[in-house]
């Protein structure tokens, strides 16, 4: 029969016969019948060319030929290796579980002391698509058990490694006749059989009837597995208590980071130790999801979450920068502009090496942030599903406890213990976002009308003609310098009487009243453009949006009238400033081009002696000049408030280079700051010197012709002003010409540099009409506009609702 396959026969081996039990009998008992597959089933003619040549049937063949183990020594002992391991650590045989105990796993999915065996699954473990692996890669089914039927007994064993040729270790194969290795038209092919796929039988041969664990020449290295022999597991084995503590430290860490981010205040003001005794909904909610997810999904909703919290916890943490200093929250669309803002002031107060790591190290953390959140709801999810039934419980109770507080409305102090403070943030920013997109729209329409914008030049401003009218905005000038500070009132107020007294001696006479600003603890720019333009400039978008119209200003009125040259004396622009186009100034003076070689005050580019000098010098002193209307803006109280120069003769000022020796003798502001009380004195006076400064330039300068406008632009930051202030600004106006102070008599407003607690206060977009009108033709006032949007009804909020009666 040489030439021709043998016909297709059963096999009997041993007291078993037949092609042998099915594939769920041998992994459901752990063990198979020990024969290769190509001898429990029928053979086949139908080889293919990976099956090799076909076999030679002259050759006689024994019984041994099919079962003789033909192993690569080192994968034999890599073999035992696994072996043991899967006896000594309970490893489970051909598709059994291993539900991993204390001997190496942890709550943080940490592979247990050894893998598990012939596609068993570890607790925790997804369930493989399919029990099939390819040759080599897993463990024999019946590895863990001595011997089972059909396979050779210890005895045989030995009798085996007895008559291995000297040199070779006992019971290892002659390499001559192993697979590959020898001359293939000598090797005889294994026979195949329907069932043998090509990369080995279900009983653990390899393709060609090898046993799993030996290797073909040429064939890959069977991947190592993990367990005790990687380098992590030998480090948990040696250190088994610093393991244990790393791993519960690592999980506690993101229990806590998680924790944090959602309930976590987003303002200063808001860090009780209560806020930290909330149960967040929210984590309620992403518990029960990740728990019934499949696994692919669950993986994907746990990586999208946790960088959506973390994004979260990094909108907290520049709410609360914003909060404490315009005190109000970061808007997502309109605030980037500022931390271009802010970056230079850091240049300016701690230098330019300071604000450069200010700035790496705010940018490291935003971007760290999102990645070990992400990290952290993985590894969180990932011990959810391994103790499943214990969180499907605890995460019932919680959902049963969070639903209870909230019903009754359980608090601790002030605070309900059922918290969804996260989910209401989200929802409120997406909430400004649209409102935003609205507003824009709305206020180009009110922008669009404009009761003055049509008024013939003649008609404009009769009133002043011939007067010099100068605008001083004074930086962080609040209405908390006033009377909502008691001590600081105190002495500002004493201050303020001294300057009242002085200009009286002058011949000057004033009244003050109080003007709502559209913004606090910073933004002078929409304080500027909401007095000018006479509309609510309180944020970005609508900044961009009425400085590129062609609205009216208050200096474009005095321009329009032709009876005036307009000037904006403005030491705080160090860079283009496209916008000062909108404000209808004949000529700008900047930083630059005032002159100035003395140093920088902290932020503060020029002193205000220097600028009103500057002013004087540049254009008032001029020969055969026109009326000037300037604007004019001094920033020596501008934050931090030191060093704060001193007065100094007017003769002296120079060029500025006599401030370097003041600089010099000033305070530190790192150390100012470091105690908010005297951070308040400091901002008290540098609002004195700046208020001196414009009452001494009356005093060698004013005359029968001069008016002045002094006004706040915004309250200071939280620091000096404290939670909840108000948005009022003190203004007043200075002038010789008691004809100039009777226009406005109908104001009531009160008569000094100070107004008092019950003066009237207007919100600062109204002044434009009101001044326009008081010193235009006599006509009936136009009506003031009402807010046009919910920032607008917020600043009314800010006055006192006794004083509506005197807007």
């Amino acid at each position: 029969m040489s030439g021709c396959r043998q016909p297709a026969v059963p096999i009997t081996a041993g007291p078993a016969s037949g092609p042998g039990p099915p594939r769920h009998y041998r992994a459901s008992h752990g063990r198979t019948l020990g024969l290769p597959l190509s001898r429990q089933l029928p053979t086949t003619d139908n080889a293919t060319k990976e099956d090799g040549p076909a076999p030679d049937d002259s050759r006689e063949r024994t019984p041994d030929d099919t079962t003789t183990t033909t192993t690569d020594p080192d994968r034999a002992a890599a073999t035992d290796t696994d072996r043991g391991t899967a006896t000594g650590h309970g490893d489970t045989a051909a598709g059994g579980t291993d539900e991993r105990d204390a001997a190496g796993a942890g709550p943080d999915d940490t592979p247990a002391a050894a893998g598990t065996a012939a596609g068993g699954t570890g607790a925790g473990d997804e369930p493989r698509e399919d029990d099939t692996a390819p040759a080599g890669g897993r463990a024999r089914a019946g590895d863990d058990a001595d011997h089972g039927p059909g396979q050779p007994s210890a005895e045989e064993e030995s009798a085996k490694g007895e008559s291995a040729p000297a040199g070779r270790p006992a019971g290892a194969e002659d390499p001559a006749a192993r697979p590959g290795t020898g001359d293939p038209a000598d090797a005889p092919a294994p026979a195949r059989t329907p069932d043998s796929p090509a990369a080995g039988g279900d009983d653990g041969t390899a393709a060609g009837g090898a046993p799993e664990g030996s290797r073909p020449a040429g064939a890959p290295e069977r991947p190592e597995r993990r367990g005790l022999r990687g380098p992590r597991g030998r480090w948990r084995a040696e250190h088994p208590t610093a393991a244990r503590v790393l791993t519960y430290g690592t999980t506690a860490l993101a229990v806590l980071l998680v924790f944090t981010a959602l309930v976590m205040p987003n303002g200063l003001s808001r860090f009780t130790p209560f806020a930290f005794t909330r149960v967040p909904g929210e984590a309620v909610v992403a518990a029960a999801v990740l728990l019934f997810l499949p696994p692919r999904p669950r993986r994907w909703v746990a990586a999208l979450s946790g960088a959506g919290l973390g994004l979260l916890l990094v909108l907290k943490f520049v709410d609360i920068g914003f909060y404490s200093v315009l005190s109000r929250p970061f808007d997502l669309v309109l605030d980037w502009i500022l931390f271009e803002d802010g970056h230079s002031f850091l240049e300016s107060t701690i230098g330019g090496t300071g604000a450069t790591a200010a700035l790496i190290g705010a940018v490291t953390l935003a971007a760290a942030v999102p990645v070990l959140m992400t990290l952290a709801v993985i590894r969180l999810s990932e011990i959810l599903v391994r103790h499943r039934a214990t969180a499907t419980r605890t995460t019932f109770v919680v959902a049963i406890v969070w639903i209870t507080c909230s019903a009754i409305g359980l608090q601790i102090g002030s605070t309900p213990v059922a918290s969804s403070a996260a989910a209401k943030l989200v929802k409120d920013r997406v909430n400004r976002v649209e409102a935003g997109i609205e507003d824009e729209r709305k206020f180009a329409r009110v922008a669009a009308v404009d009761d003055f914008g049509d008024t013939p030049p003649d008609e404009l401003l009769t009133a002043l003609r011939g007067k010099d009218v100068l605008f001083a905005f004074i930086e962080s000038y609040g209405r908390v310098a006033i009377d909502e500070n008691p001590e600081m009132s105190r002495l500002m107020s004493e201050a303020l009487a001294e300057d009242t007294d002085r200009l009286d001696k002058a011949g000057f006479s004033s009244r003050s009243g109080f003007l709502t600003a559209p913004t606090t603890g910073a933004g002078s720019w929409l304080a500027h453009s909401t007095l000018w333009s006479g509309l609510w400039v309180d944020n970005q978008r609508r900044y961009r949006t009425v400085t590129a119209s062609d609205r009216l200003t208050l200096t474009g009125a005095f321009q329009r009238s032709g009876a005036w040259r307009t000037v904006g004396m403005m030491p705080g622009v160090t860079r283009a400033w496209p916008e000062g186009k909108f404000y209808d100034f004949d000529a700008i003076y900047d930083s630059k081009e005032l002159g100035y070689r003395g140093p920088k005050f902290s932020w503060t580019p020029v002193p205000d002696q220097y600028t009103l000098s500057a002013f004087e010098r540049l254009e008032r002193a001029k020969k055969g000049r026109d009326p000037l209307m300037a604007g004019i803006i001094l920033a020596s109280s501008h934050n931090p408030w030191a060093p704060i120069p001193r007065m100094i003769g007017w003769d002296e000022v120079g060029n500025g280079s006599v401030y370097h020796a003041m600089k010099e003798e000033g305070k530190d502001p790192e150390e100012v700051w470091k105690d908010p009380e005297q951070v308040r004195t400091e901002y008290r006076r540098a609002v004195e010197y700046s208020m001196d400064s414009l009452v001494s330039y009356l005093e060698e300068y004013g005359d029968e012709d001069t008016v002045l406008v002094v006004l706040g632009d915004h309250q200071p930051v939280p620091t000096v002003a404290g939670e909840g202030a108000s948005r009022d600004v003190p203004i007043s106006i200075v002038a010789r010409d008691e004809a100039v102070l009777d226009r406005i008599s109908d104001w009531e407003w009160d008569e000094g540099l100070k107004p008092g607690t019950d003066a009237p206060v207007w919100r600062m977009d109204t002044f434009r009409d009101r001044f326009l009108t008081a010193y235009g033709p006599e006509a009936e006032a136009p009506s003031a506009s009402e807010p046009e949007s919910d920032a607008d009804a917020d600043a009314d909020k800010n006055a006192d609702p006794d004083k509506a009666a005197k807007r």
